[in-house]
């Protein structure tokens, strides 16, 4: 099996362990009345399944894009960009009102 297949399972399966963390945290905390509302419904492991699942896929995605953007090589060489040398004032501009605003302002007041 090629390495990159190996790299791909090896981290979807820590995404979906981390999903199952997640989400018995979650039932653990009670959060927003969640074990409550799965231990009292006759669908709670469907409801567990799909809150796992669903967050295995998003975990497992996340972890892949992680280890993979990590593998980037670092330069060692002097970064890019321009160093700032200027320094930036406000520049004076005069606004002056046309004749016919002033007339049109003073006859709405």
């Amino acid at each position: 099996m090629p390495k990159l297949v190996k790299l791909y399972i090896k981290n979807v399966i820590i995404g979906f362990c981390i999903a199952a963390g997640f989400v018995a945290m979650l039932l653990w905390f009670n959060v927003m009345n969640l074990w409550g509302l799965i231990s009292q419904s006759s669908d709670g492991l469907l409801a567990v399944f799909l809150l796992w699942f669903m967050n295995g896929i998003v975990f497992a995605g996340v972890q892949f894009a992680w280890v993979i953007m990590s593998m980037a090589q670092k330069d060692d060489g002097p970064r890019g960009g321009t160093p700032v040398a200027h320094r930036f004032e406000p520049a004076p501009v005069r606004a002056e009102a046309v004749s016919g605003q002033k007339r049109q302002l003073s006859k709405r007041r």
